[in-house]
């Protein structure tokens, strides 16, 4: 058992057996390390090797030191260190070589220590930056005095050769020092230039498996001027300085830093960033040193992934916009340089704006589709994330700040001022996701929106009082996304408003002007409904390309729904022939337990998509819709009989006052008076509801209120005796008298404007005749 006591190292021995115990002084632990660390040359006199110095075990000295050193001397010196860099601890040590030749003392006085080969011609020392003879040489020097300076190489060896002339010296010692290396020494991850240029790189740092890398202050930069020149303090600014340039080369246009050795205040963990992907960092000494930079320093160093997805925004940290004319679709996640998590003002949080922009004649819609949501929780102050617009949480806010349908007014001109993000907030408008949202938001359930307009705004906020400590290098993002700008012109108008009748006409023909027909095309119109009103949606005409359903496919949902109420293709193309009318109770909103639904008080809209993969132009279709009223009833479904007798009250006072054509079936369906005849069938003759049958009552307060209604609108005369309760609005027993009416109003218009077209047919037959017939010998002969 060994243990250390007042500088000695014992080794006991077991007292039952009577072993003695043998002691080891310091002085001898002290001459082993020697042993080990200094090696002779064999047949040579001085000729020395050191290894693996550390301080106080290497000394070096000139040979009888501290005697006179003997004459016609060649020592050579081999000195290693574990680590760079090399130090030779020589300052203040006594140094003691003649360098010139001389009889005796009185005619050779002493000279203080000078160094160059021109000054030191007989006795002298030299020391290379390197192994042996071939490497540069730092120095030659001789003299007697104090050593002024200690000597730092630049690896870990130095060579020393020590010569004395064969005249010898006079008196003169020669020289004693230790060997060890410079503390606090770190290799760079990166190739070294020349004597101490370094260039870092990012693969270089990455090979070396640290997630960042460190340079300090230079620990060897050779005097520019010779050791005997005078040492008087610097005059001017930046004796020594450390510049840093946002640039791959030294611009003093782009000058991020100087540090200087005279006026410089110390500077501690504060981060310098470059706007590009390289930073020059130049260290200028106008003196030189052999013992290192009088300027001290060291830093941490490290790449960061600056890729963006869109267009950068100037003057921010992470704002981006993604434009459909720079690309149609891809991906993005949470800011790959994790920087903008560190350097956001005090008290500010981190904000991150992707702003996605179209315009109608290229798209009119955008897709965000979100993939994923990895928020962390707060390590300090624990947030629930009940209210995600207002709780200080980190969140993900989209919002549209140029909404469509009810919220724009295009039609008229008036341009609409952006939507900002605090009133989105204070009206809860768009959707929030925070970290509860984290298990209910995976690829496998994603999260979509899709804006009404041609504006779409994603806002990623961090809380900064620990953006830094949770997200600074941390790989995983905090959201990923994908989007796609959709609806191109072909589609047509992508909102449509609320209204009684319409329809959707694909393709557009407006848009095949001056529009290339898609390789694929994927349009969605929303069909706002007008409050308390059952819709009844029929295709005019509908065409595929195909009877593959992968290149062609119509599906429509409800208001609230995530399944599809119907999907139509190639082959299934006969279920588009009769669909259902659907009711006020279909089209309402309904309290889902989905967490993220958009815009409770939202118009309610039935959504139309249409997905073309194949020739979409080669598709056509038409779908039209009609907005259906009810007759007045009571709250048992009974008719409300006096509302239909008494006059026609139904018309003036109430909600229902476009109830002017009843519907065939047993509905009580109907219609206004502008949809009676006018080219499209908007009555379906349907009985869905639970009752089947009329009583007498119902059935003659019905029949009056038709009758007093085609009465009122000029139809009852030319029906006849024609049975009411089977007529549709397109009857031709119905319209044949309207249009012949229509053809009598229209009779004289039609009249005037044939004469015009014939009299303006003379005119130009009458022009051309004079300007372009032939002119006759006597005609061309005519004096002016």
């Amino acid at each position: 058992m060994r243990q250390f006591e007042r500088g000695r190292i014992s080794t006991k021995g077991d007292a039952l057996s009577g072993r003695p115990t043998t002691v080891v002084t310091e002085e001898m632990v002290k001459k082993a390390e020697k042993i080990v660390t200094e090696i002779v040359v064999s047949c040579s006199y001085c000729e020395r090797v050191f290894r693996d110095c550390r301080l106080q075990t290497c000394y070096v000295q000139s040979a009888a030191y501290p005697g006179v050193y003997p004459r016609n001397l060649h020592c050579r010196y081999h000195l290693n260190t574990r680590l760079p860099y090399i130090k030779l601890y020589i300052e203040n040590e006594e140094f003691n070589i003649d360098g010139q030749r001389c009889e005796n003392i009185m005619t050779c006085p002493m000279r203080p220590i000078t160094s160059g080969v021109e000054n030191c011609p007989y006795d002298y020392i030299k020391i290379y930056d390197g192994k042996d003879e071939s490497s540069s040489v730092i120095g030659t020097f001789c003299g007697m005095g104090k050593f002024p300076y200690s000597i730092i190489g630049t690896s870990q060896d130095l060579f020393v050769e020590f010569v004395s002339s064969p005249a010898g010296p006079l008196l003169n010692t020669g020289f004693h020092f230790n060997v060890g290396n410079w503390p606090g020494h770190v290799e760079a991850p990166g190739s070294k230039v020349g004597a101490c240029d370094w260039l870092l790189t990012a693969d270089s740092l990455k090979k070396s498996g640290d997630t960042e890398g460190i340079f300090l202050s230079v620990a060897h930069c050779f005097r520019i001027n010779r050791i005997e020149s005078p040492i008087v303090p610097w005059t001017g600014d930046c004796g020594e300085s450390l510049t840093l340039y946002d640039a791959p080369r030294p611009d003093d246009a782009r000058i991020i830093k100087t540090f200087c050795d005279t006026f410089s205040r110390p500077m501690e963990k504060h981060d310098f960033v470059s706007t590009g992907n390289a930073m020059f960092v130049r260290f200028e000494s106008k003196t030189g040193s052999y013992s290192g930079s009088s300027l001290y320093y060291w830093a941490h160093y490290d790449f960061f992934n600056n890729t963006r997805f869109g267009e950068p925004v100037p003057n921010t940290a992470c704002d981006e916009i993604i434009a459909s004319w720079k690309q149609r679709a891809g991906r993005l996640r949470s800011p790959l340089n994790t920087l903008v998590y560190k350097q956001a003002p005090p008290g500010e949080d981190v904000h991150c704006l992707y702003r996605f922009v179209t315009d109608k004649r290229i798209y009119a819609r955008v897709i965000l589709t979100i993939l994923s949501v990895n928020f962390k929780e707060h390590p300090y102050t624990p947030v629930t994330c009940q209210n995600c617009y207002e709780d200080r949480a980190d969140k993900l806010i989209i919002w549209e700040p140029l909404p469509g349908g009810k919220y724009a007014n295009l039609s008229s001109g008036v341009s609409t001022t952006p939507l900002p993000l605090h009133l989105a907030v204070q009206r809860s408008l768009g959707s929030c996701l925070c970290a509860k949202h984290s298990n209910t938001v995976s690829r496998a359930r994603p999260y979509r929106v899709i804006s009404s307009g041609e504006t779409l705004n994603l806002q990623l906020i961090v809380d900064n009082a620990h953006a830094a400590a949770s997200y600074f290098k941390n790989p995983s993002p905090l959201f990923e996304a994908r989007y796609e700008f959709i609806h191109g012109p072909l589609c047509g108008p992508a909102v449509l408003a609320a209204a009684s009748d319409g329809e959707i006409v694909y393709p557009h023909l407006e848009a095949l002007g001056y529009t290339e027909p898609p390789k694929k095309i994927q349009c969605i119109w929303d069909l706002e409904i007008e409050e308390k009103r059952d819709i009844w949606l029929h295709f005019d005409r509908i065409k595929f390309a195909s009877r593959h359903c992968e290149d062609g496919n119509i599906q429509i949902y409800l208001p609230g729904r995530i399944e599809p109420y119907l999907s139509v293709c190639g082959e299934n193309v006969s279920l588009a022939r009769e669909l259902p009318i659907l009711s006020a109770g279909e089209l309402g909103f309904e309290s889902l337990d989905d967490p993220l639904v958009m815009e409770k008080e939202k118009t309610r809209s039935i959504r139309i998509v249409f997905i073309g993969s194949a020739s979409p132009a080669r598709a056509t279709f038409k779908i039209a819709w009609t907005g259906l009223y009810h007759l007045p009833k009571n709250s048992d479904g009974t008719l409300m009989t006096s509302r239909l007798t008494d006059g026609g009250s139904i018309r003036s006072g109430d909600s229902r006052e476009g109830c002017d054509f009843i519907c065939p079936g047993d509905e009580g369906l109907c219609i206004p008076a502008r949809l009676i005849c006018n080219g499209v069938i908007n009555c379906p003759n349907v009985t869905l509801g639970e009752r089947k049958y009329w009583t007498d009552e119902e059935k003659r307060a019905r029949e009056a209120y038709s009758k007093d209604s085609l009465r009122r609108l000029g139809y009852l005369d030319a029906l006849g005796g024609t049975s009411l309760g089977q007529l549709h609005d397109e009857a031709i027993e119905l319209c044949a008298r309207a249009r012949s009416s229509g053809g009598s109003e229209w009779a004289a218009p039609a009249l005037g404007a044939g004469l015009a077209l014939a009299l303006a047919a003379c005119a130009l037959g009458a022009a051309w005749r004079l300007c372009c017939r032939k002119r006759s010998p006597d005609e061309e002969s005519l004096e002016y």
